[in-house]
């Protein structure tokens, strides 16, 4: 898979890119957890999503926050790396123009950010949000949240309490127009740490039910 690197807001980005051979498939983007506690482009579950969005004819995408490997910068606890996503979006569409639509999917500090471009980006359709930490972080500005999605989190997860992940998904319950559909992963920890094949198994039977018409309620396309 071709390596790249390209303009982010703090300097340059280094990512790992795969075209897909249809000029009008869907992009896929794969945010990855926290800069500071070991996250990269090349954690084991962001390079296997990649390749489950790649392996359905998405044109994909992950890369390296700001201040990671090759990735110019340094953190910027989150509104820095919500501009680097925003960028490598800009900079995927910018080679599909004839691409209408986009999924985004996050783990952990991914999630966050994943979830914030959405608000952003109306062409975003669908999300995969793994392991996401509403304890830590403020999911406030889903309100309302404008796309279906998945939220998977594991029942022994401590750095994402059940709890917590439970508070965000029924607020977002109420949500009309929208499906959100959870997974609760038994036994699992915030790193799958033995249940890694089961998290990916669980969101390519979600994205493959998405692309098949089911788990969203049919609505209005967002113009971007």
């Amino acid at each position: 898979m071709p390596e790249v690197i390209f303009a982010g807001p703090a300097g340059r980005l280094e990512g790992r890119y795969q075209p897909s051979k249809e000029k009008s498939a869907p992009i896929a983007i794969v945010l990855h957890p926290h800069p500071q506690f070991g996250g990269t482009m090349n954690n084991k579950i962001v390079y296997d999503l990649f390749y489950m969005f790649q392996k359905r004819g998405f044109t994909t995408l992950r890369f390296n926050f700001r201040g990671i490997g090759r990735s110019q910068g340094e953190f910027d606890h989150g509104t820095g790396e919500l501009s680097d996503a925003a960028a490598a979006l800009d900079w995927v569409q910018s080679l599909h123009p004839d691409s209408k639509s986009c999924w985004v999917a996050g783990y952990s500090f991914g999630a966050w950010i994943g979830m914030q471009l959405l608000m952003r980006r109306p062409e975003i359709e669908g999300f995969i949000s793994i392991a996401p930490q509403p304890n830590i972080y403020d999911f406030s500005f889903l309100a309302p949240c404008p796309s279906s999605g998945l939220i998977i989190h594991g029942d022994s997860d401590k750095v994402a309490p059940t709890k917590d992940v439970q508070g965000l998904v029924d607020k977002l319950h109420t949500q009309k127009g929208i499906t959100i559909t959870q997974k609760t992963l038994l036994g699992a920890n915030h790193f799958f740490s033995s249940d890694a094949d089961l998290l990916l198994d669980e969101c390519a039977d979600y994205l493959d039910r998405r692309l098949n018409g089911e788990l969203a309620d049919p609505r209005p396309k967002r113009l971007r």
